[in-house]
Protein backbone atom coordinates (compact mmCIF):
# COMPACT_ATOMS: atom_id res chain seq x y z
CA UNK A 1 0.00 0.00 0.00
CA UNK A 2 2.89 2.97 0.63
CA UNK A 3 4.31 1.77 -2.65
CA UNK A 4 1.35 2.82 -4.45
CA UNK A 5 0.73 5.82 -1.44
CA UNK A 6 2.76 7.21 0.99
CA UNK A 7 0.24 8.36 2.75
CA UNK A 8 -1.02 4.64 3.40
CA UNK A 9 -4.40 5.82 2.33
CA UNK A 10 -7.08 4.93 -0.42
CA UNK A 11 -7.82 5.27 -3.15
CA UNK A 12 -4.63 4.84 -4.79
CA UNK A 13 -3.44 2.99 -8.45
CA UNK A 14 -0.82 1.80 -10.31
CA UNK A 15 -1.20 3.01 -13.91
CA UNK A 16 -0.67 1.03 -16.93
CA UNK A 17 2.77 2.69 -17.16
CA UNK A 18 4.28 1.82 -13.37
CA UNK A 19 3.19 5.02 -12.22
CA UNK A 20 2.06 5.62 -8.29
CA UNK A 21 -1.06 7.89 -8.06
CA UNK A 22 -3.07 8.83 -5.57
CA UNK A 23 -5.93 11.11 -3.69
CA UNK A 24 -9.10 11.23 -5.44
CA UNK A 25 -9.29 14.47 -7.74
CA UNK A 26 -5.81 13.26 -8.68
CA UNK A 27 -7.29 9.97 -9.83
CA UNK A 28 -10.16 11.38 -11.50
CA UNK A 29 -8.20 14.27 -13.56
CA UNK A 30 -6.07 11.61 -14.38
CA UNK A 31 -8.52 9.46 -15.82
CA UNK A 32 -9.94 12.47 -17.70
CA UNK A 33 -6.54 13.15 -18.99
CA UNK A 34 -5.44 9.56 -20.23
CA UNK A 35 -9.10 8.32 -21.38
CA UNK A 36 -10.01 11.79 -23.81
CA UNK A 37 -12.65 9.64 -25.91
CA UNK A 38 -14.72 9.09 -22.80
CA UNK A 39 -15.09 12.84 -21.14
CA UNK A 40 -16.68 12.98 -18.18
CA UNK A 41 -16.16 16.80 -17.56
CA UNK A 42 -18.68 18.99 -19.88
CA UNK A 43 -17.27 21.02 -22.54
CA UNK A 44 -18.60 24.41 -21.38
CA UNK A 45 -16.53 26.49 -18.79
CA UNK A 46 -19.51 26.72 -16.37
CA UNK A 47 -20.43 23.72 -16.94
CA UNK A 48 -16.96 22.11 -16.16
CA UNK A 49 -16.89 24.53 -13.13
CA UNK A 50 -20.26 23.33 -11.49
CA UNK A 51 -19.01 19.57 -11.70
CA UNK A 52 -15.84 20.93 -10.11
CA UNK A 53 -17.84 22.16 -7.42
CA UNK A 54 -20.29 19.55 -6.69
CA UNK A 55 -16.91 17.48 -6.50
CA UNK A 56 -15.67 19.75 -3.83
CA UNK A 57 -18.82 20.46 -1.88
CA UNK A 58 -18.52 16.40 -1.65
CA UNK A 59 -15.22 16.70 -0.82
CA UNK A 60 -15.42 19.24 1.95
CA UNK A 61 -18.26 18.95 3.08
CA UNK A 62 -19.55 15.43 3.38
CA UNK A 63 -16.49 13.27 3.07
CA UNK A 64 -14.14 14.81 5.05
CA UNK A 65 -16.16 15.94 8.16
CA UNK A 66 -17.56 12.55 8.34
CA UNK A 67 -14.18 11.06 8.66
CA UNK A 68 -13.94 12.19 11.77
CA UNK A 69 -15.93 9.99 13.31
CA UNK A 70 -14.42 6.38 11.64
CA UNK A 71 -12.85 5.55 14.43
CA UNK A 72 -16.03 5.53 16.62
CA UNK A 73 -17.66 3.21 14.00
CA UNK A 74 -14.67 0.71 13.00
CA UNK A 75 -12.62 0.87 16.44
CA UNK A 76 -15.57 1.23 18.79
CA UNK A 77 -13.74 4.82 20.06
CA UNK A 78 -15.72 6.85 22.02
CA UNK A 79 -15.98 10.34 20.43
CA UNK A 80 -17.11 13.50 22.32
CA UNK A 81 -20.51 14.84 21.55
CA UNK A 82 -18.95 18.07 20.61
CA UNK A 83 -17.45 16.57 17.71
CA UNK A 84 -20.43 14.64 16.79
CA UNK A 85 -22.53 17.93 16.93
CA UNK A 86 -19.67 19.83 14.66
CA UNK A 87 -19.87 16.90 11.99
CA UNK A 88 -23.08 16.76 11.68
CA UNK A 89 -23.22 20.86 11.24
CA UNK A 90 -20.82 20.01 8.35
CA UNK A 91 -23.09 17.62 6.57
CA UNK A 92 -25.89 19.37 7.06
CA UNK A 93 -24.24 22.65 5.27
CA UNK A 94 -22.69 19.96 2.77
CA UNK A 95 -26.02 18.33 2.30
CA UNK A 96 -28.14 21.78 2.07
CA UNK A 97 -25.42 22.79 -0.88
CA UNK A 98 -26.03 19.34 -2.65
CA UNK A 99 -29.69 20.16 -2.50
CA UNK A 100 -29.25 23.79 -4.55
CA UNK A 101 -26.29 22.32 -6.70
CA UNK A 102 -27.43 18.95 -7.74
CA UNK A 103 -30.78 18.27 -10.35
CA UNK A 104 -30.46 14.37 -10.30
CA UNK A 105 -31.95 14.55 -14.13
CA UNK A 106 -30.44 11.81 -14.20
CA UNK A 107 -27.09 12.50 -13.10
CA UNK A 108 -25.86 14.82 -10.55
CA UNK A 109 -25.08 17.58 -13.26
CA UNK A 110 -27.93 17.08 -15.68
CA UNK A 111 -28.01 14.57 -18.36
CA UNK A 112 -24.87 12.83 -18.79
CA UNK A 113 -22.72 11.42 -16.13
CA UNK A 114 -19.59 13.33 -14.76
CA UNK A 115 -17.02 13.52 -12.77
CA UNK A 116 -19.48 14.87 -10.17
CA UNK A 117 -20.90 11.41 -10.25
CA UNK A 118 -18.13 9.25 -9.78
CA UNK A 119 -16.57 11.61 -6.71
CA UNK A 120 -20.14 11.97 -5.23
CA UNK A 121 -20.84 7.89 -4.76
CA UNK A 122 -17.63 7.55 -3.69
CA UNK A 123 -17.58 10.53 -1.02
CA UNK A 124 -20.85 9.04 0.00
CA UNK A 125 -19.13 5.96 1.56
CA UNK A 126 -18.26 7.13 5.21
CA UNK A 127 -20.88 9.38 6.10
CA UNK A 128 -23.30 6.95 4.60
CA UNK A 129 -21.18 4.51 7.31
CA UNK A 130 -20.98 7.01 10.17
CA UNK A 131 -24.50 8.92 9.97
CA UNK A 132 -27.13 6.09 11.12
CA UNK A 133 -23.92 4.61 13.60
CA UNK A 134 -23.17 7.85 15.10
CA UNK A 135 -25.57 10.73 14.57
CA UNK A 136 -28.97 8.12 14.60
CA UNK A 137 -28.91 10.07 10.75
CA UNK A 138 -30.04 8.68 7.58
CA UNK A 139 -28.31 11.26 5.57
CA UNK A 140 -29.62 9.88 1.97
CA UNK A 141 -33.16 11.03 3.19
CA UNK A 142 -32.08 14.68 3.71
CA UNK A 143 -31.71 15.53 -0.55
CA UNK A 144 -34.48 15.03 -2.48
CA UNK A 145 -33.51 12.36 -5.24
CA UNK A 146 -30.33 11.58 -3.53
CA UNK A 147 -30.94 8.10 -2.83
CA UNK A 148 -32.51 7.22 -6.38
CA UNK A 149 -29.46 8.34 -7.91
CA UNK A 150 -27.65 6.55 -5.19
CA UNK A 151 -29.30 3.49 -6.77
CA UNK A 152 -29.06 3.98 -10.32
CA UNK A 153 -25.29 4.88 -9.87
CA UNK A 154 -24.93 2.09 -7.77
CA UNK A 155 -26.30 0.02 -10.19
CA UNK A 156 -23.95 1.18 -13.31
CA UNK A 157 -21.04 -1.64 -14.57
CA UNK A 158 -18.58 0.70 -13.59
CA UNK A 159 -19.76 0.78 -10.05
CA UNK A 160 -20.29 -2.75 -10.16
CA UNK A 161 -16.91 -3.48 -10.91
CA UNK A 162 -15.37 -0.81 -8.94
CA UNK A 163 -17.23 -1.95 -5.62
CA UNK A 164 -15.96 -5.73 -6.41
CA UNK A 165 -12.51 -4.20 -6.49
CA UNK A 166 -13.07 -2.79 -2.66
CA UNK A 167 -14.92 -5.47 -1.75
CA UNK A 168 -11.65 -8.03 -3.27
CA UNK A 169 -9.08 -5.62 -1.41
CA UNK A 170 -10.97 -5.00 1.97
CA UNK A 171 -9.07 -7.40 4.11
CA UNK A 172 -5.41 -6.61 2.55
CA UNK A 173 -6.36 -2.92 3.39
CA UNK A 174 -7.71 -3.47 7.02
CA UNK A 175 -4.89 -5.49 7.78
CA UNK A 176 -2.69 -2.72 6.35
CA UNK A 177 -4.94 -0.64 9.12
CA UNK A 178 -3.98 -2.80 11.79
CA UNK A 179 -0.51 -3.43 11.21
CA UNK A 180 0.08 0.42 11.69
CA UNK A 181 -1.53 0.63 14.90
CA UNK A 182 0.86 -1.54 16.55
Amino acid sequence: MLAANPTGKVPAITTENGVHLAESSVLLDYLEDAYPDTPLYPGEPEARARVRQLMKVSELYLELPARRLLPAVLAGVAVDQAVKDEVRAALELGLGSLGVLADFSPFVAGREMTLADIYLRYALAIPRLVGPAQLDWDIMAEVDGLAGWYAMMADSDIARKVDADMQANTADFMAFIASRKK
